[in-house]
């Protein structure tokens, strides 16, 4: 009996341990950087915004919502991040290219921005709301880059 234990343990041992690919997520001091610069970005502007950052998994990290910005902005930005992270792309190539008809909560205007590693990983999204659809994603995009982040996939070069 023990040789069967002792020959079944040397094959368990034997084989190769298959671990689980490291893979980058968004964590909450670069979510901050990327809220913290775009609420700078505003106040510089003299704008009032709301902006949510969501993880890969469109889970809040954080947001921020200045006085003074409509009730409808909360709303408004976490539907522009939420297409942002589940997408992968800004919100404004949806005009072009909608997403399949159906999809929940997904704003189809400027303001969602996806957060990239610079190796191109997916870690997330921002949305903006408040200002105008171009001045909503320029805030997103500051805040991106602050964290040291990219907002748009990077191009891989040819191998």
């Amino acid at each position: 009996m023990n040789h069967v234990i002792a020959a079944t343990l040397a094959l368990v041992l034997a084989q190769p341990v298959q671990a689980q690919t490291a893979r980058p997520a968004l964590d909450y001091a670069s979510a901050a950087t990327i809220r913290d610069t775009c609420v700078k970005w505003a106040q510089a502007r003299g704008m009032k915004m709301t902006l949510v950052v969501l993880d890969a998994r469109a889970m809040p990290v954080t947001l921020a919502h200045m006085d003074g910005v409509s009730m409808a902005g909360g709303e408004i930005a976490q539907w522009k991040a939420n297409a942002a992270a589940k997408f992968g792309r800004a919100t404004a190539d949806f005009a072009a290219t909608p997403p399949p008809p159906g999809v929940p909560n997904v704003a189809a205007m400027q303001g969602g921005v996806p957060i990239y590693t610079t190796a191109g990983v997916l870690l997330g999204g921002v949305g903006v709301s408040g200002g105008k659809p171009t001045d909503d994603a320029a805030c997103a995009a500051a805040g991106i880059e602050a964290a040291g982040l990219t907002p748009a996939r990077p191009v891989q070069p040819a191998q």
